[in-house]
């Protein structure tokens, strides 16, 4: 139960960090427990947000130490069928830009199974994976993908260069705010990306995140939430500039940046987005007050509408078990005594019980069997998609609870 608290910025580092949103303990949101496991304690950490004053970066007050979070990992890219359309079109987009050729390097940090890489292999492009988890890289390598396990770093990044040379591109899709130790992150890619290479991150959007209350993308391996103004301070700190900027749909909405070295032109888009930032009150720690005020308030209008559907007889199921549905369970306090199931695609998942909770995790087909009334759908984020899967079970009279930004009933 390793775990460090701090006030110390990890973008700035002053001791500027003001907690504005707890949680509570919870424990780490993608450890899904096998049925041997159930009678075994699990650790459990306070999920803390703070902001900093300083440099208005919002961060985790407690990090827990990421080999205990990624060296074993469920997460599958290609399960999502809206994730994989959309990691292929980067890999088109990248390749695109950057008029790469046979010759280039292209690496991926956090590279899961694959799927971004699989992308970038279709252009004929060399290709190296990085990823801590042993499993996810075996899967990877099954599909062609080479794959080193080991956390990025500048270390790491000294290996890579020495034995594949430099990297034109380097990629790392949802991976950034997983980073607790950036000065290591960013000098890593110093390292390893040649004179005119190019850091393509992708994030979820802070800006996004408030404006759809999702306080379910708050757990322990999501140590930053990145906003642009902390990104543009970090990398210039270390001689690097976000050179274009982007605002994607994907998920609940993402941040994409291109980072060069200094002396590349730069994007309108950059100084559009910091003056947009300011607007919205980003810089000023009330606005993260008000936000964690509306969690407490969607905490009680959806326990009150799960609540009065048991009362009235109706069966709830879950559907998707992604680690924002661990953060929105384990907060509500909603355990297998209110939530009989919850389907997943994911065979990593099924046969599994969600961790802290232990809602068991069964297979999508067992919507059909027993047709529950409702379904919660915690992979709200790709509502859209997984509406348009269950197409039978809504002909059927199912209907989909869908929690955040404000709870409402789909028929």
């Amino acid at each position: 139960m390793t775990q460090t608290a701090r006030s110390r910025c990890i973008v700035c580092e002053q001791n500027q960090v003001e907690m504005f949103l707890d949680l509570g303990a919870t424990t780490l949101a993608n450890k899904f427990v096998t049925a041997e496991e159930l009678g075994n304690r699990e650790a459990s950490y306070p999920l803390q947000v703070g902001f900093c004053t300083e440099c208005a970066h919002v961060q985790l007050t407690v990090v827990v130490p990421p080999p205990e979070m990624f060296e074993h990992y469920l997460y599958i890219s290609s399960m999502s069928d809206t994730l994989k359309q959309h990691l292929y079109h980067l890999s088109d987009c990248v390749v695109e830009r950057l008029a790469l050729t046979a010759n280039d390097l292209v690496v991926d940090v956090g590279s899961n199974d694959g799927t971004l890489l699989s992308g970038f292999k279709r252009h004929g492009v060399r290709i190296l994976g990085v990823d801590p988890a042993e499993n996810l890289a075996a899967l990877a390598q099954k599909v062609g993908v080479e794959t080193l396990t080991a956390f990025f770093g500048a270390e790491t990044s000294a290996q890579i260069a020495g034995q594949y040379g430099r990297a034109k591109a380097i990629t790392a899709t949802n991976v950034f705010p997983h980073i607790p130790m950036l000065a290591d992150f960013v000098r890593g890619l110093d390292r390893l990306l040649t004179e005119d290479g190019t850091f393509i991150l992708e994030a979820h959007y802070l800006g996004d995140l408030l404006a759809a209350g999702a306080f379910d993308t708050v757990y322990h391996e999501h140590v930053s939430y990145w906003a642009l103004t902390p990104m543009v301070r970090l990398f210039q700190r270390f001689g690097f500039e976000v050179t274009d900027v982007e605002r994607l749909p994907v998920h609940h909405g993402q941040l994409r940046a291109w980072v060069r070295r200094r002396g590349f032109a730069v994007s309108e888009a950059v100084d559009a987005m910091l003056q947009a930032e300011k607007n919205m009150g980003m810089d000023q720690i009330e606005t993260f007050r008000s936000f964690a005020r509306q969690t407490m308030q969607l905490k009680e209008s959806l326990n009150q509408t799960v609540d009065t559907l048991l009362a009235q007889g109706k069966k709830i199921a879950g559907y998707g078990a992604p680690a924002k549905g661990s953060t929105l369970l384990s907060f509500l306090e909603i355990g297998p005594d209110r939530l009989r199931y919850i389907a997943d695609r994911s065979p990593l998942k099924q046969g599994r019980f969600t961790p802290g909770t232990h809602i068991p995790v069964v297979a999508t087909e067992r919507l059909l069997e027993d047709q529950p009334d409702y379904v919660l759908l915690l992979a709200w984020n790709f509502a859209e998609e997984i509406m348009a899967q269950q197409a039978e079970y809504r002909r059927r009279g199912g209907k989909f609870i869908i929690p955040v930004p404000q709870v409402q009933i789909v028929e």
